[in-house]
């Protein structure tokens, strides 16, 4: 075994050959399925995020705990690096494979193993969609809460690593506030139960620490999730301001007024455009920006609640504000969010997508600031967002096969992010850190911090095998970013030596 530098990690890396890594683990695991030549590798190289691919040394396929167990205690023996996939939409590089590594895909995990109905609780493999949840428990009046754009496609393992929202997540909160149990492997092939059935599990609270740890830690096997009943009733308006501004600083007085929303999503006029082109879910193509707002639970709150925030919205300034008539209605108002990514990918040949989180007060001042960065770097920028939570996600359009574009959208990206951080947010709120924006963690976190994260990880994985170079950058990697990023006069780390 010999080790080299690897640029994409920053750190060493054990070299391996190849066929001899395939040989030992077909002696280990007779029956586990190993996918090595180039066109088969092919469609693991990247996850959502195609800006960055790599092709895996080889992709391993698993369909028992006890086969997983004994992959990573071979590849801790061996010192080869483990990442961990689940539906591959993840959008911050988070799948992104090691070319000197394992990439471990637990699609095959697609089982729902219990749904208990008295509980309100059901017992998952972490490779289940997260839509598939719902459609079981609905014969029972239950759902899943947690609702990403992509639910007709993502895994409940993706989501629990990326602790995942949703357009309801406003009311009924994230991934991390939905699961009760996990059921987890680490590096070294121990099995560990995080959390219990019970709704508070004694001790320190380590589900909430595995729970958008990207994949870091260890790898989920099972996934205990909450149900909720339906709500009663559940009504939709979506209101039309002809000013960005005028709609986000409508966000705060609904909130203020002490409304919780099911949910509250804001879409700009290129996104509303772009989805009306392709769902013709009867969005306005000339308003400047839509609100749709979502209020449930029994019908008297409902009305009530519709009241109030109608007359908050004419208050702010809506152009109109229209009720959706019916179910069919209200499913099309949220199938045209929902589709906004997808359908801005019809009217740019490539869009990069961010996710930062500001307080909501400061949503007017930020889409002013995207606004200016985009007319800087001469890049169309399409804002759609969880207005309720604050959670940003305005999607960059640029022509990869137009010389210099990439990269003009990563450095617009990049002031996107370091503004939410000015502003009092932060760089992610759902899509994760990843490969994406591990440089801009250095922008978020100190040395001493950054620290603390690696001495955490490196309790669960000593040696750093599992999904290396993400999410926490190294105090070497900010050295050379701050380097090029003095702010204020201030230069980030100024402890450690530029190289």
């Amino acid at each position: 075994m010999s080790y080299h530098y690897d640029e994409k990690i920053d750190g060493p890396i054990a070299t391996h050959d190849k066929a001899t890594v395939i040989a030992q683990l077909r002696a280990l695991i007779p029956d586990l399925q190993l996918l090595h030549e180039q066109e088969d590798l092919r469609p693991f190289e990247c996850d959502g995020l195609a800006a960055y691919r790599a092709t895996p040394m080889l992709v391993a396929l698993p369909h028992t705990v006890d086969q997983v167990e004994t992959l990573l205690k071979f590849a801790n023996a061996q010192q080869i690096p483990v990442v961990a996939r689940g539906a591959g939409t993840g959008l911050s590089g988070g799948a992104l494979p090691l070319e000197k590594g394992i990439l471990l895909v637990m699609a095959r995990f697609n089982r729902i193993v219990e749904i208990d109905p008295e509980a309100c609780t059901a017992r998952v493999q972490p490779g289940v969609r997260n839509l598939a949840i719902s459609q079981a428990a609905a014969p029972h009046g239950l759902y899943y809460a947690p609702d990403p754009s992509s639910q007709i496609a993502c895994s409940i393992g993706g989501n629990v690593a990326e602790n995942a929202g949703g357009v309801h997540c406003l009311k009924y909160g994230l991934t991390v506030n939905n699961i009760l149990k996990l059921e987890i492997l680490t590096i070294d092939g121990e099995r560990i139960t995080l959390g219990s059935d019970a709704l508070d599990a004694p001790g320190f609270d380590y589900l909430a620490l595995f729970t958008g740890s990207e994949g870091m830690l260890g790898i989920v096997t099972e996934v205990t999730v909450k149900l909720l009943p339906k709500p009663q009733s559940a009504k939709v308006l979506l209101a039309s301001f002809d000013d960005v501004e005028k709609a986000g600083a409508a966000v705060a007085q609904i909130i203020g007024a002490g409304v919780i929303p099911g949910g509250l999503e804001m879409m700009d006029n290129l996104a509303i455009r772009a989805a009306e082109d392709f769902i013709h879910a009867g969005y306005p193509v000339d308003a400047a920006a839509i609100l749709l707002c979502e209020v449930d639970g029994v019908d008297s709150d409902v009305q009530e609640d519709l009241a109030c925030v109608e007359a908050l919205l004419r208050a702010a300034g809506a152009t109109d504000i229209r009720a959706a008539k019916d179910e069919a209605e209200r499913q099309r108002f949220w199938a045209g969010r929902k589709n906004a990514f997808p359908a801005v990918g019809r009217i740019s040949p490539d869009y990069y997508c961010m996710d930062g989180t500001i307080p909501r007060r400061e949503l007017p001042r930020v889409l002013k600031g995207i606004e200016a960065l985009s007319n800087e770097y001469g890049l169309q920028v399409a804002n759609v967002f969880h207005a309720g939570d604050g959670n940003m996600h305005p999607l960059i359009l640029f022509d990869a096969n137009a010389p210099g574009e990439t990269e003009r959208a990563e450095v617009l990206g990049a002031r996107i992010l370091e503004l939410c951080v000015a502003v009092g947010g932060s760089i992610t709120g759902e899509h994760g850190v990843g490969r994406e924006k591990i440089n801009q963690m250095c922008a978020q976190f100190n040395s001493d911090e950054l620290t603390f994260f690696h001495s955490l990880k490196a309790a669960f994985d000593p040696s750093g095998l599992l999904n290396p170079g993400k999410n926490i950058p190294t105090l070497h990697r900010c050295a050379e970013f701050g380097s090029m990023h003095v702010h204020h006069g201030v230069l980030p780390f100024p402890e450690l030596e530029r190289f």
